[in-house]
């Protein structure tokens, strides 16, 4: 399909009610999951606060934030790809939709209430969503001719973008675990760096397949292919065997991850603005363009790391702090 059909045919969509309900609708329904998030992030905390130490203060604020980033990417990435789909199934909706609820329950404060029930289940319904995604993105690709091969991985959806959406319910669980309880910093820093390596290597996997594509004609592309499978193994080994001495080392690589998802962002926009006409025909370059959302994702599994390593550390300056404390 040429990207003037792509356009004429959003345009058309716009204007017809999809499945009963009209795209106004939908976007209506983003900006108050963007509102609910700014009314719940201002509400007065109430109920008996769990006394936090100042490592677990900063993993729960890197917590939040690096699951609100996975949700804002699979936002806007997934309407993105789908517009460019043409939005032909009613069900490409659930995923930008999702991942706006996925974003404000992430931004929303965690409390010892009934609420933090509800912002449990939005999470774990992120994860279903998430995994039934990947199930239609793998009946997609095995119903093209040839089945599972190159080409269809090359061009056909896309099997890993699901799993931002399923990291990010996974994040939000364990942050608003950690932030309920007092106590089992380790376990849940041993949770975070498992799930953030397991995150780092997938989504490495899934853009080493899409820069393959793309011949890694720029030698920056391999940036993301060897960065963060190296935060990846730093992190099963500190949740394997804490140790300080390679904290802050692991630190500094997680900070050039989330560096790496800004400047990616950077890079895919330049993409955008190299094809003809550039920003002036955005309606067609940033659908033919690289998808400019997809990078930001490393912004999140950057911060989630670095959370996990706050709560390690806990772990870890607790027997340092006793010491100290039994010598004065």
């Amino acid at each position: 399909m040429t990207h003037d059909r792509i356009y004429e045919a959003f345009r058309r969509r716009t204007r017809r009610p999809v499945g009963g309900i009209g795209l106004g609708a939908i976007v209506a329904g983003v900006g108050l999951g963007f509102v609910a998030a700014g009314l719940a992030a201002r509400r007065p905390r109430s109920g008996n606060p769990v006394k936090r130490s100042r490592n677990k203060r900063e993993a729960l604020r890197l917590g939040r934030d690096g699951a609100a980033i996975m949700g804002a990417s699979v936002l806007f990435d997934s309407a993105l790809e789908h517009l460019r789909g043409d939005f032909r199934r009613d069900e490409m909706y659930v995923a930008p939709l999702t991942g706006a609820t996925a974003m404000a329950a992430a931004l929303a404060e965690p409390r010892r209430s009934k609420r933090g029930r509800a912002l449990e289940a939005t999470h774990l319904t992120s994860v279903g969503i998430g995994m039934a995604g990947m199930g239609f993105h793998l009946r997609n690709i095995s119903r093209r001719p040839g089945g599972i091969s190159w080409n269809n991985l090359f061009y056909a959806a896309p099997l890993g973008a699901p799993g931002a959406l399923i990291m990010s319910g996974l994040f939000g669980i364990v942050t608003h675990r950690m932030a309920q309880t007092r106590g089992y910093e380790h376990l849940h820093g041993r949770e975070l760096a498992c799930l953030t390596a397991l995150a780092l290597v997938a989504e490495s996997g899934e853009v080493a397949l899409l820069h393959f594509r793309g011949a890694f004609h720029d030698k920056a592309m391999y940036l993301p292919v060897t960065l963060p499978p190296l935060a990846a193994a730093g992190l099963m080994a500190q949740a394997i065997y804490p140790h300080r001495r390679f904290r802050r080392p692991l630190t500094l690589l997680l900070r050039a991850v989330e560096g790496l998802g800004y400047v990616g962002t950077g890079f895919h926009a330049y993409g955008v603005a190299r094809n003809s006409a550039g920003w002036r025909n955005w309606r067609q370059t940033t659908l033919a363009g690289p998808p400019m959302p997809a990078p930001i994702s490393f912004a999140g599994l950057g911060k989630t790391g670095r959370a996990a390593l706050d709560l390690l550390a806990v772990e870890q300056d607790q027997p340092h702090q006793t010491k100290e404390r039994a010598a004065i």
